[in-house]
């Protein structure tokens, strides 16, 4: 019996390996890409190996990605194909402020999906931004935040009309608790010095 792939299912895993290489892949958008990711995973494990990666996946919450993987030691070392996100402080505040938002929903049960309007986040970050008492550019200033979020896969827009995104639970695999505690040592840090005011000089 042969053991050749058929040129369909080569494209299909050639499509694969390329969405993978772009970004993250969520059940919840296509269903039925999903299930033939999940057929071909064994396939893709090897193949992103090659060439300094790993597939990560999550079938619980329906999530997969490609990540750098270690070398190990006395390997060549890849040039790196996954590009490290160095987050500022204002996104780095977002997906802290959601991750907390999105645990306390969890626990209150209920609908599964936390669906937050720009308005409910503009308010969320209302305590830690400085109030320069201009709302059109504060409202630019988080609407930056929000889409900066977006594009690394943590919120999804949904429909038209009011603009209104969806916490993504993939946030929870990357902010976890240890990242959260060091972000919260850091806010405090900030928050301290920006309660600060300068002493009066003494004539």
């Amino acid at each position: 019996m042969s053991t050749e792939k058929s040129p369909e299912l080569e494209t299909q895993f050639s499509v694969a390996v390329i969405t993978l290489m772009k970004g993250l892949i969520s059940r919840q958008d296509d269903e039925m890409f999903w299930n033939r990711l999940i057929r071909q995973q064994a396939q893709i494990r090897d193949y992103v190996e090659k060439i300094g990666l790993e597939l990560r996946l999550d079938e619980a919450e329906g999530f997969a990605w490609l990540a750098q993987r270690p070398t190990p030691e006395g390997d060549v070392q890849l040039p790196r194909l996954i590009t490290r996100h160095r987050l500022s402080y204002p996104l780095s505040l977002l997906l802290a402020l959601l991750r907390g938002r999105l645990a306390e929903h969890d626990a209150r049960g209920g609908d599964l999906r936390l669906v937050l309007t720009l308005e409910e986040i503009q308010e969320m970050l209302a305590l830690y931004l400085p109030n320069t008492g201009n709302l059109a550019r504060r409202r630019d200033q988080v609407a930056a935040q929000v889409a900066k979020a977006e594009e690394l896969g943590f919120l999804r827009r949904l429909g038209s009309g009011t603009p209104a995104w969806e916490v993504r639970r993939i946030l929870g695999l990357f902010v976890d608790a240890q990242w959260l505690q060091e972000f919260d040592q850091r806010l405090a840090d900030y928050l301290r010095f920006d309660s600060e005011e300068p002493e009066e000089e003494q004539e």
